[in-house]
């Protein structure tokens, strides 16, 4: 079982009592909000390892309490995350997703504690999305984050937004455990993961972004120095992870014309290992209320690349992503989004369908599937080509 280590839990006593005075000054205004998921995932095929089983039942909550005073100058938010796994003891795991005290004067903007924050504009990737850890084992795609301790400064002006970010402490991922399923064939203990720097998971690591907008286009450029959300494979006989300290500048754009977004998604990163390029390119075009009926089909089209070739902890090195979005525009707030993404060079091929349905005003369905085909041997996720499979939740929501 895996949980907040005693930095952590240290620091959220620390952030938690920060707005304690606000009450002896004025009637705040306060949310409390939580939802319960039931979750199923049946893999169809059995594991390629010892232990994996074909189906995986968990539950999860996910609590979270806001306040809001000084007239909206002042702000506290605490979002928490826990969740209990049938069969792989690793994914039975609690996080902080955020836990933070915000403060806004003017133009400006300081938060202190531990945020979640995206930068991206592709569908298929997101190169740029640098500053949270990823929960790997709660989200096949990436998406989960976990919390990041920082000290997050922000000031808008008329020639942009400039956001400056100080992270005292490296959130090390959890890997999948002996019974998991989606996993290497050598068990990844996050004790003996190797570090770059000395300092291991306390080497502060900086970040900057400038953000605007000029006409239809939407700009961010960024930059991050410190140890690197993404592992490089080591080269060897051995199957070992190395987290590099980096410099990592990224680009990403936005170009909306008419019905259809042109995104670009790019990064230049600078490491002891193997500097690297990456990028996510390509668009969505949007076909608006077809046959008056609300529903609006989105297709999409991107290109991915990466220069890592074999060290890359990921099978994203020159392929091609398609697909469709539906969104229904009913009082359900029916979703839907499938796709694929094809290798240009070895032919493997990831399939992806997710979609959603609100039941109600408090209970949701949502049914996941990835499906690997053509698994080259030469590919990261051949490690788990027996690993397609359907995930539904049902979510309740308080």
């Amino acid at each position: 079982m895996v949980f907040m280590n005693s930095n952590s839990l240290k620091l959220l006593c620390l952030i938690s009592i920060w707005p304690a005075y606000a009450w002896a000054q004025e009637k705040p205004y306060q949310d409390f909000s939580a939802d319960v998921e039931l979750e199923e995932r049946f893999f169809f095929n059995e594991g390629l390892y010892e232990g994996q089983k074909q189906n995986y039942l968990s539950i999860a909550l996910r609590p979270e309490y806001f306040v809001e005073w000084n007239n909206g100058r002042s702000s506290f938010k605490m979002s928490l995350f826990g969740r209990y796994d049938q069969h792989d003891e690793n994914r039975t795991h609690a996080d902080i997703r955020e836990l933070y005290w915000r403060m806004v004067r003017d133009n400006k903007e300081l938060s202190v504690g531990l945020k979640e924050v995206f930068w991206g504009v592709t569908e298929s990737a997101h190169i740029v999305n640098v500053i949270n850890q990823t929960d790997i084992v709660e989200s096949f795609d990436g998406e989960a984050k976990l919390g990041q301790p920082m000290v997050h400064y922000s000031v808008v002006k008329p020639y942009g937004t400039f956001d400056a970010f100080v992270m005292p402490y490296f959130r090390t991922p959890t890997f999948p455990g002996e019974n998991g399923r989606l996993r290497t064939p050598f068990l990844i203990d996050a004790d003996d993961i190797e570090f770059e720097s000395d300092m291991e998971e306390f080497h502060p690591d900086l970040a900057f972004r400038w953000s605007h907008f000029f006409g239809v286009f939407d700009i961010g450029i960024s930059h991050f120095y410190g140890t690197s959300r993404q592992p490089l494979i080591k080269e060897g006989e051995a199957f070992e992870l190395e987290f590099a300290l980096v410099n990592q500048t990224g680009l990403d754009l936005q170009a909306t014309t008419g019905p259809v977004l042109w995104k670009l998604e790019a990064i230049y990163n600078s490491n002891g290992i193997k500097d690297y390029t990456a990028l996510a390119a390509g668009f969505e075009y949007t076909f608006g209320n077809v046959s008056g009926k609300g529903l609006d089909i989105g297709l999409l089209g991107e290109y991915l690349y990466d220069s890592r070739d074999e060290l890359a902890f990921n099978s994203l090195q020159n392929d091609v992503f398609t697909g469709v979005r539906l969104a229904f525009n009913d009082m359900s707030d029916s979703q839907l989004l499938a796709g694929a993404i094809f290798d240009l060079h070895e032919g493997s091929r990831l399939i992806s369908v997710e979609g959603s349905r609100r039941f109600g005003e408090t209970w949701t369905v949502e049914l996941e599937g990835r499906f690997f085909k053509n698994v080259s041997d030469k590919e990261f996720v051949h490690f788990m080509r027996r690993d397609s499979f359907l995930r539904l939740v049902v979510s309740k929501y308080f």
